[in-house]
C-alpha cells in the first residue's frame, strides 16, 4: 500500500469479532507471558485487542492505525489508557523513529492484510530490542480462503511451513508456533467457502460462547494437527 495515502477500511470483521471476547481473551493469554514493558501493536483497528494489552500490566504500548476512518474510534477508545499511544500511520512508515524501541511487537489479525508482508517484518525486527518477541496471530490453511477473505482484505492465508520461512527470514528465532482454534475450521468451510455467508457478529459470537471455552480446554491438554488460525512467537537474537 501506499505510504502516503490512508486507506478506508471498513471493518466488517472488526465489527463481528468484537463479539468474540472468549477468541480474544485466548490469544490474550497465549501471548501475555512475552509483552515485556515497551509494546507495539501493529493494525490495532478499534482497539479490541489494544484494552486487553492495555490492561495486562505494559508501561507503554504505541497502538498503530493507518486507516482514516477506523483510526477516530481507536484513539477515542484509548483515551482512557494513560499507557497507550494511538498513532495514525504504517507502522513501516514511522518504525524508523522507533529504533530498537520495543520489548514486543504484535500482528494480531493483521499480517494478512499486509501484501510485503515480507518487508513488514524486517520493520518490525529492526524497531525491537535484542531479545524482543515478535507476536503472530493470523488465519490459516490456505483451502479455507473464501470470498469474505477476499472482501476483508486478506492477501492470503498462512500454513505452517510457510509463515516459519517468512519469519526465519526477516532474522527471528521461533519460540513457539502452534495451530489454533482446530474446532473452527469445519464451520468456516461450511459457512464461508461453501455457502460463501457474510460474517455476522451474532453468528460469531454464538460460537464464541459455546465452542470457544470447550476448544480452549481442549487445545490446552492436546495441540491441534491444524487450525482455523496459527499463532506464533518469535524473537530477536
Amino acid at each position: 500500500m501506499d505510504a502516503e495515502v490512508k486507506p478506508t477500511y471498513f471493518g466488517k470483521d472488526l465489527e463481528a469479532m468484537s463479539f468474540a471476547v472468549n477468541h480474544h481473551n485466548w490469544i490474550r493469554d497465549e501471548l501475555r507471558p512475552y509483552f515485556g514493558t515497551e509494546m507495539a501493536e501493529v493494525g490495532a483497528g478499534v482497539g479490541s485487542f489494544s484494552r486487553l494489552i492495555a490492561e495486562s500490566g505494559v508501561t507503554r504500548l504505541k497502538a498503530f492505525e493507518p486507516s482514516r476512518n477506523m483510526f477516530p474510534l481507536l484513539a477515542e477508545s484509548m483515551a482512557v489508557y494513560p499507557n497507550v499511544e494511538a498513532i495514525n500511520a504504517f507502522f513501516g512508515e514511522d518504525s524508523g523513529r522507533h529504533r530498537l524501541a520495543f520489548d514486543s511487537i504484535a500482528y494480531i489479525n493483521v499480517l494478512e492484510h499486509i501484501e510485503k508482508d515480507a518487508e513488514e517484518l524486517a520493520h518490525a525486527h529492526a524497531a525491537l530490542k535484542s531479545g524482543g518477541h515478535l507476536l503472530i496471530f493470523v488465519p490459516a490453511l490456505r483451502f479455507l480462503y473464501s470470498r469474505l477473505d477476499a472482501e476483508l482484505g486478506h492477501f492470503r492465508r498462512y500454513h505452517k511451513p510457510g509463515l516459519s520461512a517468512l519469519v526465519r527470514a526477516a532474522g527471528f528465532t521461533i519460540e513457539k508456533m502452534k495451530y489454533f482454534d482446530c474446532a473452527g475450521v469445519l464451520p468456516w468451510y461450511v459457512a464461508y467457502v461453501l455457502l460463501k455467508r457474510p460474517m455476522a457478529g451474532a453468528s460469531v459470537g454464538l460460537y464464541d460462547r459455546l465452542i470457544i471455552p470447550a476448544a480452549r480446554a481442549l487445545e490446552k491438554r492436546v495441540p491441534p494437527p491444524f487450525g482455523k488460525n496459527l499463532l506464533l512467537v518469535a524473537k530477536k537474537s
